[in-house]
């Protein structure tokens, strides 16, 4: 048996080879069935698979136990441990794995919680959860970071890495919360401040969610162990005689992954170009949506073992009391009960859905060999065995990206209208030639019939007449013949001679020959005319099959734009629900617990083990016993507690507008700026800009807060904050001072729009809106004083750099970030001297998009008009020959 510490003997463990556990695609449901066979977990692989790993003997119990053997004794080749009654006798049982005391991480990482991790990046729910006596090893199981020794890490660090290597960081995410159960009370251990987490039920699906927890996107490994790091030291622990460092409270890491399914979605055309084949094969992409977590049991203790007294006793049977409500629920679910006890514990709710869900779960329990703790150690063990008989109904989580398809179809369709406007000029060139070659045609052959009929009769009449002189001279010449011979012999009858006959028989003919040679000439000469109209008619009907095809692709052009137009519609109204429970959010008042009972200090300290107790006395209730003035002095008290108390009444207070005046009359706001001058606590520092915020909507305060130096000290501010939560009150300030139109260039000058920039470093997308909204504001102001003529040149947002991140936010998919930056583009294009910056800046394309896609019809409207007249605009969409 080792000697050495749990830590260094875990790490002396063997290594096995990866296995694949992939679940299936969307594999139904299954009935619940009571049996723990290896045979039937492979059967139904809902079940929830359970685990045992010893650890090894410390130092103490090498000597107190150095006469006694262990109490249990591993068989890792058959999947069983036996637990020693006695020298003779012992209980066998059987689990999916057992670990034994030189099992590696690794080992436990693959047995244990890769199959979870792979499920959950197929788009399952899983859970990974440890459960054991104090000391036994479940966080070095699951928690360790192992920064000293690579081999030391657990489940947790692990398991991403796994999801980042698996997961493209260019379109999926990973959002992480850390969180503690501790008596009774779910805790932020990313932000220590917010203590009271409520639990939601979806009263349809079931699904558990915690939506005040902080969630961060992870984009690396090393900023993940900074989060546990920064979690662990937030986390309760103590010192028992069981544990040096024995947890008070529940740990549960979330892990939310949500990919992009590449491959599922048709191509969106078609290989033969066929438009018809294009729109049956559109289909939006899929987005899978998987959630893991990984729950770091505290351990079970006995009160008379562990020695727990005071405080530390109070955290153990607050400890036993949720441990033994997940042990009454999974009792029931093994036995089929028809109640389940989940509503016992805020526990159990928050493992719902691992214990008879649609989780796929991993349940590791650690013991210990010592024979001190047997009775321990054979509750942990038939905790496992009737976990073993849980089985939960898997169930894939997916969607379909609307969004994502939006896109893509308005990329398709700029395509698309850009190949039908080139097809179309080219078929209409194709028209305009083939008409003009069909009309030259014709022109020619009715030119060289018309000429050919010209010669031919020309021809004819001069041979007739040719033909008639003869034959009048002919018939002259006979006349004087006859006369002749009648003068000498007047009884004889004139005669023509035979020669005469056969010679005007032989004209004849030639004139008949060709008067049938120009019929015929004349006839081809019809016939090649119809032949040129044929042809002009074939022309003409071709055109009409062009032009009807041109019709049928505009039928079809209408089709996919309604198509587009309802899916469009569908992410407007999508986003507007967004936009509304975002306001309703930000409406939302700060937290309203502070003391106030007896004398002004001896008031918020009492108040604040009050609110321990549950009471919760109204703020308006304690604004009637204790007054402004009280109020306000304690701002300035020496204990730090309470000039945060204090400052968070005065914040909920200023929420209401019929106390605005109130306060600023009684000096308060002057405090407030006075706590941002001197405090150095984050908490006050949020706190105090959001009343500051609250009192900045009021015209007349504005003016205050800027003549008392308002902008430079909430400036200072933003510049020291780290907190997201402290630079949204902060720019939420700014954002109403920068609505005054009198306060421009005063604002200006001490920096509030270069505090407005600064704090986009936080990428936090609502501390971007209220950026965006402060330069809304600020153009809209500006852009009012240019046309009143109160203000030239430049824009100030232009001269102090802020075009740049306009330009870049300006689609962004947020919808309160985007209406905002579009609005602010809108005003800064109004005027002419600033078209220059916005052409160079690429401002341009953001605001011909606008005007084509905005959602809202104002804003669209109002960019149209602006790019229409701007002599600047008109002559860069010419120079660049974009239709507009």
């Amino acid at each position: 048996m080792a000697t050495s510490q749990v830590g260094n003997s875990y790490r002396n463990g063997t290594h096995s080879h990866r296995t694949s556990l992939k679940p299936q695609a969307k594999s139904k449901p299954t009935q619940r069935r009571n049996s723990t066979g290896k045979d039937h977990a492979a059967a139904v692989p809902g079940r929830v698979r359970v685990a045992v790993r010893l650890r090894p003997r410390n130092a103490e119990e090498s000597v107190a136990d150095a006469d006694f053997a262990d109490c249990v004794e591993l068989q890792p080749e058959l999947k069983r441990l036996k637990l020693r009654k006695n020298n003779w006798d012992a209980d066998t049982y059987e689990f999916d794995e057992v670990l034994t005391e030189f099992a590696s991480q690794k080992r436990v990482y693959e047995v244990v919680a890769r199959p979870v991790v792979e499920s959950v990046l197929d788009g399952y729910n899983g859970t990974i959860m440890a459960y054991g006596q104090t000391g036994t090893g479940k966080t070095y199981t699951l928690g360790r970071l192992g920064e000293e020794d690579n081999a030391a890490r657990g489940i947790m660090v692990r398991a991403m890495e796994d999801i980042l290597a698996d997961v493209s960081l260019e379109t999926d995410t990973v959002l992480v919360s850390y969180l503690q159960l501790y008596m009774e009370t779910i805790q932020d251990l990313l932000d220590p401040a917010n203590d009271n987490i409520t639990i939601v039920e979806d009263p349809k699906t079931g699904d558990v969610s915690l939506p005040g927890a902080s969630l961060v996107d992870i984009r690396n490994q090393q900023s993940f162990v900074e989060l546990l790091r920064l979690g662990e030291a937030h986390r309760f622990a103590a010192n028992t005689k069981l544990n040096t460092e024995s947890s008070r409270s529940h740990a549960i890491l979330m892990v939310h992954v949500r990919r992009s399914i590449k491959g599922r979605d048709a191509a969106l055309s078609s290989e033969n170009g066929s438009h018809q084949h294009m729109v049956k094969s559109i289909k939006p992409p899929v987005v899978r949506k998987g959630k893991l977590v990984v729950v770091d049991l505290a351990g079970s203790e006995r009160i008379d073992k562990s020695g727990s007294e005071g405080h530390t006793l109070e955290e153990a049977k607050s400890i036993n009391l949720s441990l033994s409500a997940l042990g009454k629920c999974i009792n029931a679910l093994a036995e089929s009960s028809a109640h389940v006890p989940f509503r016992d514990s805020k526990l159990t709710r928050l493992l719902r859905d691992s214990f008879g869900g649609t989780a796929r779960t991993s349940l590791v329990i650690t013991i210990g060999p010592s024979p001190r703790h047997r009775g321990e150690t054979a509750s942990t063990i038939m905790f496992g065995q009737r976990a073993m008989k849980v089985e939960n109904m898997v169930k894939l989580k997916e969607e379909f990206d609307y969004k994502s398809l939006s896109r893509r179809l308005d990329i398709e369709l700029d395509k698309l209208i850009v190949e039908h406007e080139r097809q179309q000029k080219a078929f209409e060139d194709e028209i305009e030639r083939l008409a003009t070659e069909a009309q030259h045609r014709i022109s020619e052959a009715e030119r060289n019939y018309v000429d050919s009929l010209e010669k031919e009769r020309s021809k004819y009449q001069k041979d007739y007449m040719e033909s008639i002189k003869k034959l009048e001279e002919q018939f002259m010449m006979n006349q004087r013949k006859n006369e002749e011979s009648l003068m000498k012999s007047s009884g004889e009858t004139p005669k023509v001679s035979a020669e005469e006959l056969a010679d005007l028989k032989k004209m004849l003919q030639k004139e008949s020959h060709l008067r049938k040679a120009a019929e015929g000439e004349v006839h081809n000469l019809k016939i090649h005319v119809a032949e040129l109209k044929k042809s002009e008619a074939s022309g003409k009907s071709e055109i009409v099959k062009l032009h009807e095809m041109l019709e049928d692709e505009e039928r079809q052009k209408e089709k996919l734009e309604g198509e587009i137009a309802i899916l469009q519609s569908q992410l407007l109204q999508l986003s507007l629900e967004a936009d509304e429970t975002r306001r309703q959010l930000d409406r939302g008042g700060l937290e309203k617990e502070i003391g106030g009972l007896n004398s002004l200090t001896s008031q918020v300290k009492h108040q604040q083990q009050a609110s321990g107790n549950g009471e919760k006395p109204s703020i308006a209730k304690l604004f009637e016993q204790v007054g402004l003035q009280k109020i306000l002095s304690l701002l300035e008290a020496e204990d730090a507690d309470v000039r945060i108390h204090a400052v968070k009444v005065v914040a909920n207070l200023a929420a209401e507008e019929t106390n605005q005046g109130k306060i600023v009359e009684a000096g308060g706001l002057t405090s407030l700026l006075n706590l941002l001058k001197s405090s150095q606590d984050e908490t006050i520092h949020r706190v105090a800009a959001g009343a500051i915020a609250n009192l900045a909507m009021n015209e007349t305060n504005q003016e205050l807060i800027m003549a008392q130096g308002g902008i430079s000290l909430l400036s200072m501010t933003a510049a020291n904050a780290e907190d997201p939560q402290t630079l949204r009150m902060v720019a939420g300030a700014i954002a109403n001072l920068c609505g005054n139109d009198k306060l421009q260039t005063k604002l200006r000058d001490e920096g509030g729009i270069k505090a407005l920039l600064g704090m986009v470093r936080c990428r936090h997308p609502d501390v971007h809106a209220q950026v965006a909204r402060g330069i809304a504001n600020f153009a809209k102001c500006e852009s009012r004083a240019s046309t009143q003529g109160t203000k030239s040149g430049r824009s100030f947002l232009i001269e102090d750099g802020a075009l740049p991140w306009i330009v870049q936010n300006a689609n962004n998919e947020a919808a309160s970030i985007r209406r905002h930056i579009e609005l602010a583009l809108c005003h800064l294009a109004q005027h002419e001297i600033n078209a220059r910056d916005m052409i160079s800046g690429g401002a341009l394309w953001e605001l011909v998009r606008i005007s084509r896609d905005c959602s809202r019809e104002d804003i669209k409207t109002l960019a149209h008009r602006t790019l229409v007249s701007s002599p600047s605009f008109q002559a860069e969409m010419r120079r660049l020959r974009v239709n507009y």
